[in-house]
């Protein structure tokens, strides 16, 4: 592939990803959708989320992990519990990330 083609084909990828997301966004009104669109919708972000998260938390390397020695599942409890203590987003990264990195490098987990 010459040098013009992988340039045109990165310009044309670009149109299309912004012609794609701008249906979204240039209309002025609200695009019309069932109800029950719309309050599904509003759990996306949150889906998507845990659909990033969980496998981290819950696999190595393609499979289930077998012990209960893993500072991924302690960190992501003590993430939680602050979370439900102070619904903090910030406050639930740093707990469950120091929570984590504590027993992985105290203790070697």
């Amino acid at each position: 592939m010459s040098a013009f083609e992988l340039f045109l084909t990165t310009v044309g990828m670009a149109v299309v990803t912004l012609l794609c997301r701008s249906f979204f966004l240039l209309p002025k009104d609200d695009l019309p959708m069932p109800r029950w669109l719309h309050e599904g919708l509003r759990y996306a972000p949150t889906a998507a989320l845990a659909a990033v998260v969980a496998p981290e938390l819950v696999l190595t390397q393609g499979h289930l992990i077998d012990t209960w020695r893993d500072p991924r599942i302690f960190g992501a409890v003590a993430g939680l519990l602050f979370y439900s203590w102070r619904p903090s987003l910030f406050g639930t990264i740093v707990c469950g990330t120091g929570v984590m990195l504590a027993l992985r490098f105290g203790l070697g987990w």
